[in-house]
């Protein structure tokens, strides 16, 4: 935030009530200045001092949703240029390409693919954000088939045309889904800027260079269009690379507004090497692309980037956490065998993801370590054995089972004596301390029976 808590304390109402949960005015004043609190926690803030403190909390790099629905995403709001310094705010959107001039059943099959990337790793759904279809011709053509792929998907929509007249067609076809209208040039900013404020959908800026860029900018917010996102026009890997990390340091070092909105990059029009595409896209999701345009919905292309997405854009100061529960591996009964593990995500998957290839039904469960993995949970105090004990105690688990055997990961193993303790019923057993050993683990269990 641009202003100090001393600056935002003046423009409070000054009257100690409390309501906002802390005790004084200065207080709350000084969390809104760390970001720690929100301005509608104040009741009887004015419309003025909402006007100015709104104005001084907004992100330099303005937030744009796009599409509606269950399918909409949000782009921008980013505060930072390394994650360490924060965390980075909305994930890269990925898009994918369909143009007039393919065939039919090109077309369908690459909606129906993009339709279908969709995959859950750690806990948290990656999918692809965006269909971005192209007029290469004829506008009735263009109009025809973005009525078509509106029927055939609830993906955000991309019409993509260099003349007003298309866009103003896709609006009519697909303006009520909020679709992301590109572009607007230098050449057109007047007719397609119209078009674009009349029917309230975001726009895509694009030029020749980042001063040019910055003019249409500056035009553009003048038209009074807010929701915009800007194309640097660049087509090739080096250019683009350099013109997203100077417009991302302008935004955020310099406060440069012209530049404060998210970045769209379109590798598929880079380059006919589909590799070398995905080379390219995987270095603008790492280089601020706020929506990365690709040619193919193909999972060797798009799983990868959806994977460098989700590791950039995970809050690196708080940790991935699954709910504390006992999960079913399988389909265990009576006689499964009980094992608990910590809910660091990754911890989970792994150890879940073992447990099923063992092919051995089984009870796991997941102890609240706050998103810490095993070691560094037990030497915080939070898989220790009164915790464990009481997980179990609490969980259920003893009326699932007619066994009282409990496997613990091996890495703990210095804890089974005092476990013992806190379980008297439980018979605690010592758990390999690799993942890789479980399966050889659980079926030598249950060879022993």
């Amino acid at each position: 935030m641009a202003l100090s808590g001393l600056d935002i304390f003046k423009l409070l109402p000054k009257t100690n009530c409390g309501e906002c949960k802390l005790p004084t005015c200065l207080a709350f004043a000084m969390k809104l200045a760390g970001g720690q609190a929100k301005l509608e926690e104040c009741p009887y803030v004015s419309d003025e001092a909402k006007e100015a403190l709104s104005e001084a909390a907004a992100p330099p790099v303005r937030g744009v949703v796009v599409g509606q629905g269950a399918r909409e995403f949000k782009t921008g709001e980013e505060l930072v240029l390394f994650r360490h310094e924060k965390r980075f705010v909305n994930p890269t959107g990925m898009g994918v390409m369909i143009t007039t001039d393919m065939s039919d059943d090109e077309i369908a099959a690459k909606v129906e693919e993009a339709n279908k990337d969709s995959w859950e790793r750690v806990g948290q759904q990656l999918e692809l954000k965006l269909l971005a279809v192209k007029c290469t011709g004829d506008p009735g053509k263009f109009k025809d088939l973005l009525t078509r792929v509106a029927g055939m998907t609830e993906l955000a929509l991309m019409p993509m045309a260099d003349n007003a007249d298309c866009l103003k067609a896709a609006v009519e076809v697909v303006g009520d889904r909020n679709p992301l209208l590109y572009c607007a040039t230098p050449e057109n900013i007047d007719a397609v800027g119209a078009i674009a404020k009349e029917a309230g959908s975001p726009l895509v800026l694009k030029a020749e260079g980042l001063d040019a860029l910055a003019e249409l900018s500056e035009k553009a917010t003048g038209m009074e269009l807010k929701d915009l996102i800007l194309d640097p026009g660049t087509r090739n890997l080096k250019d683009t690379m350099e013109a997203l990390v100077a417009m991302r340091r302008a935004a955020l070092n310099q406060k440069f507004k012209p530049f404060g909105f998210p970045i769209i990059t379109l590798p598929c029009e880079e380059t006919d090497d589909s590799y070398f595409e995905a080379a390219s896209a995987g270095v603008y999701v790492a280089k601020y692309s706020d929506i990365v345009v690709c040619s193919e919905p193909a999972a060797w292309m798009q799983y990868p980037l959806q994977v460098e997405i989700q590791n950039i854009y995970t809050d690196p100061q708080k940790p991935m956490a699954v709910d504390s529960k006992f999960y079913e591996i399988g389909s265990p009964g009576k006689d499964s065998p009980v094992m608990v593990t910590t809910n660091f995500s990754l911890t989970y998957f792994i150890v879940s993801g073992e447990v099923e290839a063992s092919k051995v039904d089984a009870w796991l469960g997941i102890v609240d370590s706050e998103g810490q993995s095993v070691l560094t949970a037990w030497a915080a105090g939070k898989f220790v054995p009164d915790v464990i004990a009481k997980f179990i105690n609490t969980s259920g688990i003893a009326d699932k089972v007619d066994h009282r055997k409990l496997i613990i990961p091996g890495y703990v193993a210095q804890i089974s004596g005092e476990l013992d303790e806190e379980l008297p019923d439980w018979e605690i057993m010592v758990g390999p301390r690799e993942a890789a050993d479980i399966s050889t683990y659980l079926r030598n269990y249950v060879q022993a029976g």
